[in-house]
C-alpha cells in the first residue's frame, strides 16, 4: 500500500510539474503574440494598441499566475512557499494594477470617441 502511495503521489507530481510548466508557457506564447501584433499595429499608426497590449499583458499574466497556483502542490519545504506566496502576491497585484489601467484607458477612449462624435464633420 505504501509503494502504492508513493507511486500516486510521483504521478501526482509529474502531473503537476507538466501543467505549471504549460501555463507558464501559455503566458509566455500570450506575451510574444501580443506584443508582436501591437507592434504591427504601431508600424500602422493604428489606434486603442496600449489597450490591447494591457489586455495581452493581464492575460499572460493570469496564466503565469495559474501556473505559480499550480506549483504549490508541488512545494516541499516551508521556505519554498513563502517565495511562492511572494511571487504569486506580486503578480497579483501586477494583474490588479493593469486591469486598473485597462479601465483608464478604455474611459479614455470612450471619452475620445464620443468627443469626435459630437464634433463636426
Amino acid at each position: 500500500m505504501t509503494a502504492w502511495i508513493g507511486t500516486l503521489e510521483e504521478l501526482m507530481y509529474e502531473i503537476a510539474t507538466l501543467c505549471t510548466t504549460l501555463m507558464e508557457l501559455f503566458g509566455i506564447c500570450v506575451l510574444v503574440f501580443t506584443a508582436v501584433q501591437c507592434f504591427l499595429r504601431w508600424i500602422r499608426r493604428e489606434a486603442e494598441i496600449r489597450l490591447a497590449l494591457a489586455q495581452g499583458i493581464a492575460l499572460a499574466l493570469e496564466f503565469k499566475l495559474g501556473g505559480e497556483v499550480l506549483r504549490t502542490v508541488v512545494v516541499r519545504e516551508w521556505a519554498e512557499l513563502g517565495i511562492l506566496g511572494a511571487i504569486i502576491v506580486l503578480r497579483g497585484l501586477l494583474t490588479f494594477l493593469i486591469h486598473w489601467e485597462i479601465k483608464n484607458e478604455e474611459q479614455a477612449l470612450a471619452k475620445e470617441r464620443a468627443k469626435s462624435d459630437h464634433s463636426p464633420s
